[in-house]
């Protein structure tokens, strides 16, 4: 801000959400809305996490040249491809951050701000560099410690559930549109427009936002696109298809809103890396696609149930074989599924005796990120405080309450004297 020009400003870095997440790209001060009330007070730092925006691209192509570099030493590529992979994970970003502090700022202290993933990433750091944290602030991101992939989505998919129903209920005409069009897809001979299959649960990815707001309204619009045929209803799209399901035209802005939103092109780190932020260490066992199983022992999360339930934020085996954009990844995916050697995340020990103040939002009806899983692990953290709603959904820090609420509260406590 113009006002500040010229002030010594503390700072503040954003951990970015994810897995996978660049930094964001900001517009103006209002684009993101913890943006503005953090420019008030802090010279703000964005940085990629590894593999991500200026970063080398781990994408097809860098995973081909992996395997070439596998090939070459004569060691198996896609054990390979899973050991690079690994050095993605929050146990490398923390220590990519905490150089860039030492080297870039002087080694001065700073503030953290993590949004979602970037709640692990922040009690990483503070089990791994607390001397270089002054205060910490998390919105909507605190994972369970210890972890685990199974407890996650034990959690989680009933609140899938709940997301699905409450979106059915505020618009049911889209209850009878996603009913149609799994119907109509059921028949397998639908395609996206990059070739790849739009089949039923392909479909159920799209659900995958439900944790955010307005995510009913996006789809609700999405949907009234979804038919070639009629005034945009499922009943007026069957008859023009004279009642037969499988000859209901499905709309190509509709697949390609599809594509867009459950394509992984732009971010394949996303979900090659879903269930690993999971992994702590030595594990006790493989992870073995654990929403797959999850959802497997769910029979309401059936391709052929209906209603249909959609899924949020879940990972499947499948996605590896039909998405393009996944496909190379395929094979370091069979080897890091049955892996149990991973890098340590958190110190437990550490985050007992923690002294940084930890201000955490925690959103009650959370959808990615239990909040009772969350309370019991800051039950756990030492100098740490939440504040607990169910005014926001996963994405509240992008509004203009929740940061500037959680500045507040760290300030009347005194937790940022001599800071601000």
């Amino acid at each position: 801000m113009p006002e500040n020009k010229g002030r010594d400003l503390p700072l503040i870095v954003y951990l970015q959400g994810g897995p996978g997440g660049a930094g964001p790209r900001v517009l103006n001060a209002s684009s993101d809305g913890w943006i503005e009330e953090a420019l008030k007070h802090f010279r703000i730092v964005l940085p990629d996490q590894r593999g991500t925006g200026r970063s080398s691209a781990v994408d097809g192509r860098r995973m081909g040249l992996v395997a070439a570099e596998a090939c070459d030493l004569g060691l198996d590529e896609a054990t390979y491809q899973a050991e690079y992979l690994k050095r993605f994970l929050a146990d490398s970003i923390v220590r990519d951050f905490e150089y860039l502090r030492l080297s870039e700022f002087g080694a001065a202290r700073w503030v953290t701000l993590g949004q979602s993933y970037g709640g692990f990433l922040t009690l990483c750091n503070l089990s791994t560099f607390p001397e270089g944290v002054a205060a910490s602030f998390v919105g909507g991101g605190i994972p369970h410690v210890p972890a685990s992939a199974d407890n996650v989505y034990a959690h989680t998919f009933p609140r899938m559930v709940a997301k699905t129903n409450a979106w059915y209920k505020r618009y049911p005409v889209d209850r009878e549109r996603v009913t149609l069009l799994a119907d109509r897809l059921s028949a397998g001979d639908v395609v996206l427009p990059d070739g790849s299959p739009f089949s039923v649960r392909r479909m159920q990815l799209i659900g995958g936002g439900l944790g955010m707001k307005p995510a009913p309204e996006r789809l609700h619009n999405m949907l009234d696109l979804a038919f070639s045929e009629g005034d945009g209803s499922a009943g007026s799209a069957l008859a023009a298809a004279d009642g037969d399901a499988s000859r209901v035209n499905v709309n190509r802005g509709f697949a390609e809103a599809v594509l867009a939103n459950t394509g992984s092109s732009s971010n394949p780190l996303y979900w090659t890396l879903q269930e690993f932020i999971y992994a702590d260490g030595e594990l006790d066992r493989p992870i073995r696609w654990a929403a797959a199983r999850e959802a497997a022992s769910r029979p309401e999360f059936s391709p052929d149930a209906r209603p249909l339930m959609m899924f949020g934020e879940a990972m499947f085996p499948w996605m590896f074989a039909e998405d393009p954009a996944l496909q190379p990844f395929a094979a370091a995916m069979d080897v890091l599924m049955e892996d149990t050697r991973f890098g340590k995340l958190y110190d437990t020990e550490q985050l007992v005796s923690n002294e940084v103040p930890l201000q955490c939002a925690v959103y009650f009806d959370d959808l990615y990120v239990d909040s009772g899983l969350q309370l019991d692990t800051l039950s756990r953290v030492g100098r740490s405080h939440a504040w607990v709603t169910n005014e926001f959904e996963h994405d509240g820090l992008h509004g203009d309450v929740v940061f500037k609420h959680l500045l507040e509260e760290a300030r009347n406590r005194g937790d940022l004297e001599g800071i601000l």
